[in-house]
């Protein structure tokens, strides 16, 4: 399904109601979105936000019904949206993950997405996989459209005992510096820190690049304390002092790995969101919770809405309608400090129930 052409987004005048187009996808994915369009709904009542929301039935039920997961023109269909929201992708009994998550990765590529912000933070009411981590705070910022997942490699002798695979990373100056510039001005919105994740001790050509430019661009941020970590030993400070970070920054790779680390330490993967951010706004960005579609619950009302709540409330933040994505934060910390929750995090809600709390609240 790649597109042959780069898509050209129409000019796009803000006005309201906001465009969004949701994507629902497999497993959980249609349940937290439900969720997720309930909370936008009440926002919507209380008179803080107008949206005109677009539902595409795109993923596996797709595939069995078309033969794709997704149709040939869904970036020229997605172009003129204000902002997509994904569920989530992928049932692996039913179809491989790389072709699930392929249209997931083309919005990114194809709509510079490079941007990806994913932060994380305990909530009172939610006990810590750790003993006493203390307050945890820090926001990802994943490099989102190079690196390791630009599908740059093949295989030779398929099916022999001789089989052979080459995948390529790609890591180019221009994008690690966009990257890191992102971080250091989201660390000047934050407690200052920045922290650059590589592996440049054994990775001796594109993350030996990463530190040159990082040494660049961090002389250009005084005011901004930072350090250079390898992967391994970013992981295991994760785990031994969590909140001595603060804006943590990587590959497509590194992040992804990174934020599934930090969604378990502060409790739940459940609870993290996610933003795929086009900083220029030529085309639009994407919102999402981290987490994947768990087929293993998908059906059974026990999936934690919080993620993709959270990340609504990144959508309506980045829209311009900040009172109303600080609210829904509010809202969230609120709940979840009354003691609410999803089995995830050790409460007996189930996702309409969970769901049900929050919209109350926003509506309160």
């Amino acid at each position: 399904m790649a597109a042959t052409t780069e898509p050209t987004r129409p000019p796009i005048t803000p006005s309201k109601p906001f465009r969004i187009a949701l994507y629902p996808g497999d497993g959980i994915g249609r349940e937290v979105t439900e969720a997720a369009v309930q909370v936008l709904d009440a926002v919507s009542a209380s008179g803080e936000a107008a949206v005109d929301l677009h539902w595409f039935d795109w993923g596996c039920d797709h595939h069995a019904r078309h033969g794709c997961v997704a149709p040939g023109d869904f970036l020229d269909t997605l172009i003129s949206f204000d902002a997509i929201f994904l569920g989530a992708v992928g049932w692996p009994q039913r179809l491989p993950d790389h072709v699930t998550l392929a249209p997931l990765i083309e919005m990114r590529q194809a709509f510079d997405l490079y941007a990806c912000v994913r932060p994380a933070k305990t909530f009172q009411g939610v006990s810590s996989l750790l003993a006493n981590p203390g307050p945890i705070d820090m926001a990802v910022v994943r490099e989102n459209s190079e690196g390791e997942y630009v599908a740059m490699g093949g295989s030779l002798r398929n099916g022999a005992s001789q089989e052979l695979a080459v995948e390529s990373a790609v890591h180019t100056r221009h994008g690690i510096e966009r990257i890191l510039r992102f971080a250091f001005d989201l660390a000047r919105t934050r407690r200052g820190k920045v922290t650059v994740v590589t592996k440049s001790n054994a990775m001796r050509y594109g993350y030996v690049l990463w530190d040159t430019v990082h040494d660049q661009v961090a002389a250009d941020y005084p005011d901004v304390i930072t350090d250079r970590q390898h992967v391994d030993a970013a992981c295991m400070n994760f785990v031994r002092q969590p909140n001595e970070f603060d804006v943590v920054v990587g590959s497509n790779l590194f992040g992804d790995i990174l934020t599934d680390l930090s969604g378990a330490i502060t409790g739940s993967i459940g609870l993290n969101a996610s933003a795929n951010l086009n900083p220029s706004r030529q085309f639009p960005s994407l919102f999402e919770p981290v987490h994947g579609s768990a087929p293993d619950i998908a059906g059974q009302n026990r999936a934690n809405p919080v993620g993709a709540i959270l990340a609504i409330a990144m959508m309506l933040d980045w829209l311009g309608i900040t009172a109303a994505g600080t609210r829904v934060r509010s809202v969230v910390e609120a709940t979840l400090a009354s003691g609410a929750g999803t089995p995830d995090i050790g409460g007996a809600l189930s996702t309409t129930e969970m769901t049900a709390e929050v919209v109350k609240r926003v509506l309160a």
